[in-house]
């Protein structure tokens, strides 16, 4: 299947055009990186404390904004987490000290936070565990069980949590939504003990700076090595030349994507550092079949100029980049828009990075290579060379 036969598009007569675009782009994130945003390192890279809070009405941002405001959490970052209509928010602290003990009072000072006009002697039923609700029935013994009080009360509080958690999506609003799953003499005990809230607390993730400074390293580490790696390959599969192209692009798609990301203020998780490796391979893929071409055509066409060479071999290729970018392109876009906001950051790279990687193939790398030769006629044509230069041949 092709979807275009016999082009003829002079990609090469648009080459500062697309100079032009990879500037403003790159320039524009660079600056984002430097002066603005900054890279937004998520809480994998910087450490702190990321609480997920599921809410039983629509939340005041601002106000929850001003409620850690109060508590000396100037820098907690508010979000909307998932769809709207969840009523979920993700809570972003970040925290600079270095023992778990701080991380730790970080995550209760967010929940103390969010607990308002608390009643005396009493605990919040939406943040409790199922190991203090037994407790509580245990010392409580609404059922008047005997020998088997244990098992009895640690199925009545699990049934609790399950109700709270799996049926009514993680906030009870009512004693009365227990009834059924749990004894009614049981469900009938816990406003003596218990209160609700108009919150509960989904998730709680921690990550100390040492743990994040040290997935930071990691992360470059291995984004170096797979660049390594690619102009190792390149230079022996190849010429030197050719690995020199495909890193300078990828390099150019990296800078892009991450420049993205700084421009969006979207974190930069471990999960965006695996797109962004994933889209190093992919472009690099993108990059060799167009120079495989071009290697082939040189060897049939030695009579024509490289840059000749150079466009008939990328409007050969163009059909192969269209079908497979653009199958690939709507793969990752259903994942951005249907996927969720666990992957929302990786699909999110994927989609700016199979976009720019498409386009820095024929845009970025193949002119590359003319400006390389171009570069040694000129040098050739100069009094004194020792000797004139060919085209830029294979092994």
């Amino acid at each position: 299947m092709e979807f275009f036969r016999n082009t003829e598009i002079d990609f090469l007569g648009k080459k500062w055009y697309f100079l032009a675009f990879s500037l403003v782009f790159s320039v524009a994130g660079l600056f984002s990186m430097l002066f603005w945003h900054h890279i937004p390192y998520g809480v994998d890279f910087r450490g702190g404390t990321l609480v997920y809070v599921k809410f039983s009405h629509t939340p005041d941002d601002n106000a929850l904004r001003a409620a850690m405001d109060r508590v000396g959490l100037h820098n907690a970052k508010i979000q909307r987490y998932d769809v709207p209509s969840n009523n979920e928010v993700l809570i972003d602290l970040d925290v600079q000290e270095t023992s778990e003990q701080a991380l730790d009072n970080g995550k209760n000072k967010i929940i103390q936070t969010l607990e308002t006009n608390v009643p005396a002697g009493k605990n919040d039923l939406n943040n409790s565990s199922s190991l203090a609700i037994k407790n509580y029935l245990m010392d409580k013994d609404p059922m008047h069980l005997g020998s088997d009080a244990d098992q009895r009360y640690t199925q009545q509080a699990q049934a609790i949590v399950d109700t709270r958690d799996k049926v009514q999506g993680g906030v009870l609003s009512s004693f009365d939504q227990l009834k059924g799953p749990v004894d009614p003499a049981a469900v009938a005990s816990l406003p003596d003990g218990f209160f609700l809230s108009d919150f509960g607390v989904r998730n709680v993730e921690i990550v100390g700076p040492q743990v994040g400074a040290q997935l930071r390293k990691q992360a470059l580490l291995a984004t170096a090595y797979s660049l390594a790696g690619m102009l190792i390959y390149l230079g022996f599969r190849f010429e030197w030349i050719y690995g020199i192209a495909a890193v300078v692009t990828v390099f150019h798609d990296t800078l892009i994507t991450v420049g993205a990301f700084s421009l969006l203020n979207k974190d930069i998780s471990l999960t965006v550092i695996a797109a962004i490796l994933t889209l190093i391979g992919y472009s690099n893929n993108d990059t060799i079949v167009v120079f495989d071409r071009i290697r082939e055509n040189i060897k049939l066409m030695r009579r024509e100029k490289l840059s000749e060479i150079v466009n008939r071999s990328i409007n050969q290729t163009l059909s192969r980049t269209i079908l497979t970018a653009g199958l690939t392109f709507l793969t990752v876009l259903a994942l951005y828009l249907f996927g969720g906001e666990v992957l929302r950051g990786f699909s999110l790279a994927l989609v700016i990075g199979i976009l720019i990687g498409t386009y820095s193939s024929i845009a970025i790398a193949a002119p590359i290579l003319v400006a390389y030769q171009d570069w040694r006629i000129e040098r050739a044509r100069r009094p004194g060379a020792a000797a004139r230069p060919g085209q830029v041949m294979t092994r």
